[in-house]
C-alpha cells in the first residue's frame, strides 16, 4: 500500500543518467538500482503512494528520465551539501540550510509556510528534472531539494532526511503524516 525509497551511502551508477563514468571511490550499488529504476514508475502507474529520501529522491529522478550532478560541490554556484563524517550524528543530521517552499505546492501546504529549515547529507544532485516531475523545494543555491509527481497518486521526493528525529520536528512528521494518511487510503480502496 505503499513503497518508502530511503537514504544509503551509494549512489546511482552515472550510466543510467549520462555518459559520464563513475568516479573514483564512488560506492555504488547495480542490484539496488537494478531493483528501483523500473519499480518507480510501476509504482505511480500502480497508484501506490511513493516517500523518496535523499538516494531514493535520485533514483525517482533517473528513473523519469532525469540526470544528476555526480558532485554538486564542484559545480560553480552550488554550496557544498555533504555532511561533515567526523562531527556526532546530531550535528550530522542536525538544520543545515533553509529551503524554499513553493506557494500551494504540498509541503507548503503541510507545514504552512514558505520557508523551513532541513539537514543535507548528500554530495549529488538534481541536474536535470525528470519528466512528470514538479518542483516543490529549492536550496539556496538553487538546487533542487523537493519534488513531486504531476499524477493523481502520492509521490514526493526529498533530498534531506525528515526521519532524523521526526517525533521532534512539526514538518518532517507531516511528511510522513501525508504519506501514511496515502498508504491508508489506497489500502481502505482495496479493500472496499
Amino acid at each position: 500500500d505503499g513503497l518508502l525509497l530511503t537514504g544509503a551511502v551509494s549512489n546511482i551508477e552515472p550510466h543510467h543518467y549520462s555518459d559520464e563514468s563513475s568516479y573514483e571511490g564512488n560506492l555504488l550499488d547495480p542490484r539496488r538500482d537494478a531493483t528501483n529504476l523500473p519499480l518507480i514508475p510501476l509504482a505511480i502507474e500502480m497508484g501506490v503512494p511513493v516517500l523518496a529520501i535523499c538516494r531514493g529522491f535520485q533514483e525517482v529522478n533517473v528513473a523519469f528520465g532525469g540526470s544528476l550532478y555526480q558532485k554538486v560541490h564542484e559545480q560553480p554556484g552550488f554550496m557544498d551539501h555533504r555532511e561533515n563524517k567526523d562531527d556526532p550524528l546530531d550535528v550530522q543530521y542536525g538544520p543545515a540550510h533553509d529551503v524554499a517552499l513553493v506557494p500551494g505546492g504540498l509541503l507548503a501546504t503541510l507545514v504552512g509556510d514558505t520557508q523551513v529549515t532541513v539537514n543535507s547529507l548528500h554530495g549529488q544532485g538534481v541536474r536535470r528534472l525528470g519528466e512528470g516531475l514538479v518542483v516543490e523545494a529549492q536550496a539556496p543555491d538553487g538546487l533542487i531539494e523537493a519534488f513531486r509527481h504531476d499524477g493523481p497518486a502520492f509521490m514526493l521526493a526529498v533530498q534531506w532526511h525528515p526521519e532524523w528525529k521526526v517525533t521532534e520536528n512539526p514538518f518532517y512528521l507531516a511528511i510522513f503524516r501525508a504519506f501514511g494518511d496515502a498508504c491508508r487510503a489506497r489500502a481502505a480502496g482495496r479493500k472496499a
